[in-house]
């Protein structure tokens, strides 16, 4: 494996995709520092993955710690009825962990003190040899490679693609967890080891077991983590849904503690209409529960000369194929593979860049498409292959 000794990598973002990217161009040689633009360490702890192999890689081999000491696990797929009834039901293993889990095993790999909080970048130039990205503190960086992995907001997006916008999908996701001990024990037995659907008239929910909220593994301290696709109509409607406690519009996702109380009323309430019994019990127990808009973003490019861009700061998908995190870790991983063939970093960039963008926008055809049938159409149908999870397709 060709090696980048001497040369030097920062990576704009510092969650999960920025982590992993940060820890495979170490593997590199590269000198690797991290610009995370929260002034605190990131700390999400409520929201769930499903784990895909290539989410798993680093964990096979390269970590401190083991996929099974982060993760839950299910055998089955789940299907209910308007009365709790298990309408379709089929072997199908997975695996399931918490955002926070994996982030603070992927920041006890890296190396704290090159990992740098509430550094917000605002702009960069270049030349054929150098990048120098500039940040607000008035702090100037210079580099050989510079990959921003900086989400769904990405601040790298907007300096390289400044008109792109984003395109809602007219669905929002609402999202939260609940220990497993706050349920009915007839709730958890029916929603224990499957991941478990309930569908409605142009709506769904997702549910599944993640870790608890200290990582915790042990049944009865895990958390029912669930997200739950309600359809609103873009302009006004979700603009009231989306402005937050303080009365600020908030156009990605409301966080918990921020959703107005009214909205959470109506939801709770409904739920019970539109929900199997297990699923509404679910959502009615959730104190905090949060909004996050459901949209799509696609890229037209993903290399800049010495500077590249991966993950939901490239391609947003919907979450229905959850596939983010996965979309990510691919992206870091081929990149990995491409500059362990030549030492030229901007032509491993060139070759990197066409496979990753078709990954992209297959990902966002899949994930539109499963969005019309479940929320628009009506046309999701238990069991359907086309509507489980994966990067391209079943199984990916």
């Amino acid at each position: 494996m060709i090696q980048h000794t001497g040369s030097r990598a920062i990576v704009v973002g510092g969650s999960i995709g920025g982590l992993t990217t940060a820890l495979l161009l170490r593997r590199h040689g590269f000198s690797v520092d991290v610009f995370e633009r929260n002034p605190e360490q990131l700390d999400n702890r409520g929201g769930g993955i499903v784990l895909q192999p290539i989410t798993m890689k680093w964990f096979d081999g390269h970590s401190a710690r083991r996929i099974d000491e982060l993760s839950t696990s299910s055998h089955h797929l789940r299907y209910l009825g308007p009365g709790n009834e298990i309408v379709h039901e089929s072997p199908a293993e997975w695996r399931y962990t918490s955002w926070g889990s994996v982030y603070r095993a992927l920041l006890g790999d890296f190396d704290r003190d090159r990992y740098h909080l509430g550094e917000c970048f605002c702009g960069f130039s270049q030349d054929a040899d150098k990048v120098e990205l500039q940040f607000v503190s008035g702090r100037r960086e210079m580099a050989d490679l510079v990959v921003f992995a900086d989400g769904i907001s990405s601040a790298g997006r907007r300096r390289l693609f400044p008109d792109l916008e984003r395109e809602y999908s007219g669905y929002v996701g609402w999202r939260g967890t609940v220990r497993e001990d706050q349920v009915s024990p007839e709730t958890h037995a029916l929603l224990d080891d499957a991941l478990n659907y309930s569908i409605g008239d142009r709506t769904h929910v997702v549910l599944y077991t993640i870790p608890g909220m200290d990582g915790e593994l042990e049944p009865g301290r895990r958390l029912l983590n669930y997200v739950w696709y309600r359809n609103v109509e873009a302009g006004a409607p979700l603009q009231e849904l989306t402005t937050d406690m303080r009365g600020f519009e908030c156009p990605v996702s409301v966080p918990a503690g921020q959703v107005q109380p009214r909205v959470i009323e109506e939801l709770k309430a409904s739920a019970p209409a539109e929900l199997a019994p297990a699923a509404a019990e679910v959502m009615t127990q959730t104190e905090n529960p949060y909004v996050q808009v459901v949209f799509d973003t696609r890229i037209p490019g993903m290399v800049d000369g010495r500077v590249a861009i991966l993950g939901d700061a490239a391609f947003a998908a919907r979450p229905h194929a959850a596939a983010g995190t996965a979309k990510a870790a691919h992206d870091a991983w081929t990149l990995h593979d491409h500059l362990a063939e030549t030492t030229d970093i901007t032509e491993a960039l060139k070759r990197w860049e066409p496979g990753q963008l078709e990954v992209g926008n297959q990902l966002i055809d899949r994930v539109s498409a499963m969005g019309r049938r479940s929320q628009q159409t009506n046309t999701w149908t238990t069991g359907d292959p086309d509507l489980q999870f994966g990067l391209l397709g079943p199984g990916a």
